[in-house]
């Protein structure tokens, strides 16, 4: 038994670098926008935020597209462990063939087929986590994988930073994508194995009309998950601060705060080492507090978003608007754990990836056109530093929706668990 307990720990500690790993990838074009080479080479130009803004955009496109479609197909023809095996191929081909392509369309196609194979990897670790671990239980495991999401942007800001100033922007491609294939495929072959009941309960389908039909049950049981719409809405905003704010970090710290490239790389990896210590302590606050408290995370920590953000707008010193982003992802992070966390309560065993897939999906593929939203409110600004201050503004608007969704789940969670003690009275 505890070897067993010791082994399902190996299996998140894997996912949490598998994560890790993808959100590197993913951050890899907001550096290189910064890089005149880079821009050339695709043909974009300085001043043409709105086409910058476009390729995190496509990657989220692809990303949500293929969490709600392909992760319950991948589920049921594949299973968790094969389906993270393919995934970690495809996305490391991709990524090192990206090279190549010498034309933005090219490019933004790399991107839409990148974010397809990334996108079951945060359902299918929902599911594992539902398999090994119970409801009073899952805050820390899903605290310790969404701390990958933190740490990949993290290190990949300066590590492409380095790779960009000391070699040469092709560099990065090559790196991550053998990153992607020689480190995650044999920790996932080693560590990430479902348990048996769980695997005689979902038995993969044996063809792909069996699968298809399989799809469809999997799908059905994801739509009755209570509270579905008002999580996927919760998703949506909570993920539009952290793609509108990670994709254009870098551009805002160099040109509207004037920092110089090298400065730059360590000044943005802060707010994610923030957001690394906020995901841990996030999870074990939604161990130690009651079910129904939880949604009041979203509610609280929304509000230092918020406020933290709108010091980093107004102040003229350059650091503490700086250090105020490193508060504002301090408050993000602790309430990211929350969101799988409530969608594994609400969620029954066996729908939980597809549950977690379409409040993911439809959260990241709403998410994804931040990135152009603000790139076309910097470009049209009269000055570079006025256009990246209201692009910022507008992640203040995405924790005016996390707060009114937390603050609607908490009172719904609260009404259900009086109905639930007036009945057990009445019986």
């Amino acid at each position: 038994m505890q070897a067993n307990k010791a082994m399902r720990w190996w299996g998140v500690i894997t996912l949490f670098v598998i994560v890790a790993i993808s959100y590197i990838d993913r951050i890899n074009i907001s550096v290189l926008i910064t890089d005149p080479a880079f821009l050339a080479h695709v043909g974009l130009a300085r001043e043409d935020r709105l086409s910058q803004g476009l390729l995190a955009t496509a990657f989220m496109v692809g990303y949500g597209v293929s969490s709600v479609v392909l992760t319950p197909l991948a589920a049921a023809l594949l299973g968790v462990r094969r389906s993270l095996l393919v995934g970690l191929m495809l996305w490391g081909v991709v990524t090192f063939l990206s090279p190549a392509l010498d034309s933005f369309g090219l490019l933004l196609a790399s991107r839409v087929l990148l974010g397809v194979s990334e996108g079951p990897v945060f359902a299918l670790a929902s599911a594992y986590i539902k398999a090994h671990f119970e409801s009073r239980e899952n805050g820390k495991p899903n605290s310790f994988v969404n701390m990958g999401t933190g740490l990949g942007l993290a290190i990949g800001f300066p590590l492409v930073g380095y790779l960009l100033a000391t070699h040469d922007w092709q560099t990065s491609f090559h790196v991550l994508g053998v990153i992607n294939i020689v480190l995650g495929i044999p920790l996932v072959l080693a560590f990430v194995h479902m348990p048996r009941r769980v695997e005689a309960g979902s038995a993969k389908a044996p063809s792909a009309s069996a699968a298809l039909a399989q799809v469809g049950h999997m799908v059905r049981g994801a739509l009755q998950t209570r509270h579905l719409m008002l999580v996927t809405l919760l998703t949506s905003a909570f993920l539009a601060y952290l793609w509108g704010s990670s994709n254009w970090l870098p551009s805002y710290l160099k040109d509207a705060r004037g920092f110089s490239l090298r400065e730059m790389g360590w000044l943005a990896s802060l707010p994610q080492y923030a957001t690394v210590v906020a995901v841990l302590v996030g999870g074990f606050i939604i161990d130690r507090i009651p079910r129904r408290s939880v949604p009041l995370m979203f509610v609280y920590c929304s509000v230092g978003v918020a406020l933290a953000v709108g010091i980093a707008i107004e102040t003229d010193h350059r650091y503490l608007a700086a250090y105020s982003l490193v508060a504002a992802n301090f408050c993000w992070g602790l309430m990211s754990p929350a969101i799988p966390s409530t969608v594994q309560h609400f969620s029954r065993p066996e729908h939980v990836a597809s549950g977690y897939g379409v409040v993911n999906g439809v959260g990241s593929l709403v998410a994804g056109f931040m990135p152009a939203l603000m790139g076309s409110v910097i470009a049209h600004a009269a000055t570079p530093r006025a256009g990246f201050l209201a692009g910022f503004g507008a992640l203040i608007g995405t924790q005016a929706v996390v707060l009114l969704c937390g603050l609607v789940l908490w009172l719904r969670e609260r009404a259900a668990e009086r109905a639930g003690a007036e009945e057990g009275l009445v019986a």
